[in-house]
């Protein structure tokens, strides 16, 4: 479970990433940036993880 600033902080690296022609982890639906970070997200394939102190 991610907050909703984790959420934000992960799509916008991975859409800056995908924006730089990065590879997409999903096959895109979209050529946009941001919607092709938010179908990874949403199933689970972002490459990007959150590091929490504990």
């Amino acid at each position: 479970m991610y907050t909703k600033y984790e959420k934000a902080r992960i799509l916008g690296a991975r859409a800056f990433q995908i924006a730089l022609n990065a590879p997409p982890n999903v096959k895109p639906k979209d050529v946009d940036p941001v919607n092709v970070a938010i179908q990874e997200f949403e199933e689970g394939k972002t490459p990007l993880e959150v590091k929490r102190k504990r």
